[in-house]
């Protein structure tokens, strides 16, 4: 389980990032004040922390400063000042990103997204760079070549990319817009059907070929993972 902190005096700012955060497939911890925030820090180890600067106890700023000292997590800063010496500010004392209030949950989101994909390290079932072997599964991203049981499947580009990162994180589940932004980029102005409709078109040349010990499974209200049976 990997949690993600959420440091804000505001219940209503905490109450909509934690349903946020817990689309994204996290566990959100919350904290009302500085001195909180480095007590949770230090009970959950948290993925990444979502830092607002005016708090009480010990405010934002002082937070990241001390949470730098032992941790390289990534913090974004949020807050209701603007200036271009905040920002610089928030930067120099070691915050991945900062975000100014109003703000829309979607976009701390997909800030969020960015830092965490920064810092991902890389899987162990990626053998060398551009190819996964898993199962009777060969992905070459280099050439764009995808077979199983050493049968090539014709697949196109955008499919090969979706199989790659799928299974690349076995059992981990993708939300709809956690593949928007990761195949499509931050600035595609899709919606979650775009993803639906390509993982169909997907599934459907896959289920050409026999792959008991793995497959695309839906998880309703939420996204896709790349499910692994590990029995023998």
């Amino acid at each position: 389980m990997q949690y993600i902190l959420i440091a804000d005096d505001n219940k209503d700012i905490t109450d909509i990032l934690s349903a946020y955060v817990q689309k994204e497939g996290y566990t959100p911890v919350i904290a009302k004040d500085g001195l909180e925030a480095e007590r949770v820090f230090e009970e959950y180890h948290p993925a990444a922390i979502l830092l607002d600067v005016m708090m009480p106890l010990k405010d934002g700023y002082e937070v990241c400063r001390s949470i730098r000292r032992e941790s390289s997590v990534p913090i974004i800063l949020i807050t209701a000042r603007g200036e271009d010496y905040d920002k610089i500010m928030g930067l120099d004392i070691g915050a991945d990103d900062y975000i100014v209030k109003p703000f829309s949950p979607g976009e701390v989101m997909a800030r969020l997204r960015a830092v965490l994909r920064r810092i991902t390290p890389p899987k162990q079932e990626k053998e060398q760079d551009g190819i996964i072997r898993l199962k009777n599964l060969y992905i070459n991203l280099e050439e764009y070549t995808f077979k199983v049981d050493g049968k090539r499947i014709p697949l196109t580009k955008k499919e090969i990319e979706t199989m790659w990162t799928l299974a690349g994180h076995p059992n981990k589940v993708f939300t709809r817009d956690n593949l928007l932004d990761s195949l499509w980029g931050y600035d595609y102005y899709g919606d979650s059907r775009t993803v639906d409709s390509h993982i169909k078109r997907l599934r459907s040349k896959l289920d050409s070929v026999e792959h008991p010990d793995w497959g695309i499974k839906t998880i309703w209200g939420v996204g896709y993972k790349f499910e692994v049976n590990d029995a023998d």
